[in-house]
């Protein structure tokens, strides 16, 4: 994401500054609007911004393209305070006094469009936070918060220097690590997920290294019944997240 040196961000898309003005409206600092476009969703994120005293800003599509570069930004954008940035020990504290946290830890996804899709979805499901390596790993970009559709706003995405390392921590904080791999003979709708958990998936192509594996207290696969070998990693993480929510509603 651009990044001014004071630290301020910019988002763009509709979707990802609608839900950002409906959540975290304070946290917005302007909003830029391409001039001569008036649907209803642009209509909509204009009135939202004035009703929460934001600045909103017409300009020319050619101005949104040279403050965003060559993304698809739908005509709209917006200047953001960021996110606090949390690190380990950030989580850690965050784990003392979470009831059944829900972790996320992505091992080696490489492309921001999987990263992006797993976000949104671990905030759908209330993950406390995503776990990602500093190194050989997607990052928080432009494209990754377009396709987390807000959700880099209010999921902390928590960026290791040693992921194997921060798994023996969660371990030690009293949480179980539970591993993805379509291979695996447990499925995860027999493994009890009820308590505080991190699921930890592999990247694209390689899944999980061998040195995570062996951090690992259980693998799991999905039941498959079609042809493919393996499922896309957001879709993975999608589904796994959700049987999650599925065993917690059933307390």
């Amino acid at each position: 994401m651009p990044t001014s040196p004071q630290g301020i961000q910019r988002i763009y898309g509709l979707h990802a500054v609608r839900m950002m003005l409906e959540r975290h409206a304070a946290r917005v600092l302007r909003v830029y609007l391409a001039e001569r476009r008036a649907d209803a969703r642009m209509r909509a994120i204009e009135e939202l911004a004035r009703r929460h005293a934001r600045e909103v800003q017409r300009v020319e599509p050619r101005a949104l393209q040279q403050l965003l570069g060559d993304v698809a930004h739908q005509g709209v954008a917006a200047e953001i305070e960021p996110l606090a940035p949390w690190g380990e020990d950030a989580l850690l504290v965050a784990l003392q006094v979470a009831v059944a946290p829900l972790l996320l830890a992505l091992d080696g996804v490489q492309d921001p469009h999987n990263l992006g899709a797993c976000l949104r979805t671990a905030d759908a499901c209330g993950a406390l936070a995503v776990i990602v390596p500093r190194d050989r790993a997607a990052q928080l970009t432009p494209a990754a918060r377009k396709v987390a559709a807000g959700a880099a706003e209010s999921t902390p995405v928590v960026t290791v220097t040693n992921l194997v390392r921060t798994l023996r921590l969660l371990k030690e904080a009293g949480l179980w690590v539970v591993g993805a791999d379509a291979a695996a003979e447990r499925r995860a709708d027999a493994v009890d997920l009820k308590g505080p958990v991190v699921l930890v998936l592999g990247g694209e192509g390689g899944g999980l290294r061998q040195l995570t594996r062996q951090h690992c207290d259980f693998m799991v696969s999905l039941p498959q019944r079609g042809t493919v070998e393996s499922l896309n990693v957001s879709v993975a993480a999608g589904m796994l997240l959700y049987e999650c929510v599925r065993q917690r509603e059933k307390i």
